[in-house]
């Protein structure tokens, strides 16, 4: 291995891991060094609010670096440490316990952490959801004699609530919204994800908002702005996320709703990049509207782009948004921006599953959402993703009928 100081990562998460593994592959020699706040190793976050509150056995998230990996690719990983401050200038990375790293480049995959409710006291009955820590101290108290509210109607809300239906608790979710998903997912997908939950016994309880919480050692009580009072066990919190720019702002780095890069992942300081959730990007797809994506595809995909890059390719990210979400047996999958669409075209699959086309106003497809049974509507969704990419003008018949997508795509090509 060379001597130069070599790239370092701050945040060992999904993205930062797989940036990490792109280095290696792209031949990179010198160090790689990879620091996380966590004790350990990398791992995949989407089965925190699902397989890992189901599992009987001992529960664990799959890591997307093991220990074998990490040594035989020659990779440092520094866990349970703070990045605290870059000095630019001498182009270092100083640690919460004083160290001081030298890097040649930097790569920033700070991620989010969880929007915090003010003025709430401090108790293990109120819970956040973003690490496997934070996760076993949830699951205790998934079971059936337990009642479960949880605050938020969004993924993480929802997942939690179907997890917690599904081994016999209570669940109640609470959404100040007039529906649930309001952000970034059509209504009537919504209306579909509703109706399920609902089938499933969790009780949801829209446009009412929180005045008050109260835990102690007994029960969680919430009370609500239609005067209700919830009492339950654990109150689970998912208002949303907010990205992770201390550092970025100490090192004098734009921020911008996250840390602001160019197409490239290149931050405004020069060798210092980020990607994941903690990034706001342009997208060409969209105009070059800027987007910060809280999704485990984003974060793999930029963290594989950021290593191409730092290695001099050069490239930008151009990747289409892919989101999705499993509940009790039904799977929600968004690829593209819904809210660039001005019309949308509806086509039904059997089995209650359907997809909704979202076109702007020159019939481009710009999205594409569906929900259904199991993996209904995943085949659908990945040819749409390949049309969106291509910004294909589609004929509407051929989207609402029984076309098979694939073969619009020699056709427009």
């Amino acid at each position: 291995m060379s001597s130069e100081p070599g790239i370092i990562i701050v945040g060992a998460g999904e993205c930062g891991a797989r940036a990490a593994l792109s280095l290696r592959e792209g031949s990179y020699l010198h160090p790689v060094t990879i620091i996380g706040e966590e004790v350990h190793l990398p791992y995949e976050r989407p089965p925190l609010s699902k397989k890992i509150l189901l599992d009987e056995a001992e529960p664990q998230s799959p890591a997307v670096l093991d220990e074998l990996a990490l040594q035989e690719r020659n990779i440092r990983h520094i866990s349970g440490a703070t990045a605290t401050a870059v000095d630019t200038s001498a182009k270092q990375l100083i640690l919460s316990d004083g160290r001081a790293l030298l890097y040649s480049k930097l790569l920033l995959t700070t991620g989010a952490t969880p929007r915090r409710l003010p003025n709430v006291p401090t108790s293990s009955r109120i819970v956040y959801l973003r690490t496997i820590d934070d996760a076993l101290a949830l699951r205790p108290w998934i079971r059936a004699d337990m009642h479960v509210a949880v605050l938020g109607g969004g993924f993480i809300g929802l997942e939690v609530a179907a997890s917690a239906r599904s081994r016999g608790a209570k669940a109640t979710i609470i959404e100040a919204q007039e529906r649930i998903l309001k952000r970034g997912v059509p209504e009537p997908i919504a209306e579909t994800m509703a109706s399920l939950h609902r089938r499933n016994g969790v009780t949801i309880q829209c446009g009412v908002s929180v005045l008050d919480i109260e835990a102690d050692e007994q029960r969680v009580a919430i009370s609500l702005s239609d005067r209700e009072m919830i009492t339950a066990d654990v109150l689970v919190v998912g208002i949303g996320a907010q990205p992770r720019i201390e550092l970025a702002v100490q090192a004098g780095i734009a921020v911008d709703n996250g840390i602001t890069v160019n197409e490239r992942l290149e931050t405004s300081v020069a060798d210092i990049y980020a990607a994941g959730d903690c990034c706001s990007f342009p997208h060409p797809l969209y105009g070059g509207r800027r987007l910060r994506l809280e999704a485990w595809r984003n974060a793999q995909d930029q963290g594989i782009l950021a290593a191409a890059n730092l290695l001099g390719a050069n490239r930008t990210h151009e990747a289409v948004p892919y989101f999705w979400s499993d509940q009790f047996d039904h799977t929600l999958q968004i690829a593209g921006l819904a809210d660039e669409g001005s019309s949308v075209v509806r086509r039904d699959l059997g089995e209650g599953a359907f997809i909704l086309f979202h076109l702007d106003g020159e019939q481009r497809l710009v999205a594409a959402s569906g929900v259904g049974p199991g993996n209904r509507v995943a085949k659908d969704i990945k040819l749409s993703e390949m049309l969106i990419a291509k910004r294909l003008i589609l004929p509407i018949e051929a989207l609402a009928g029984g076309a098979n997508l694939k073969s619009l795509l020699p056709r427009a090509a």
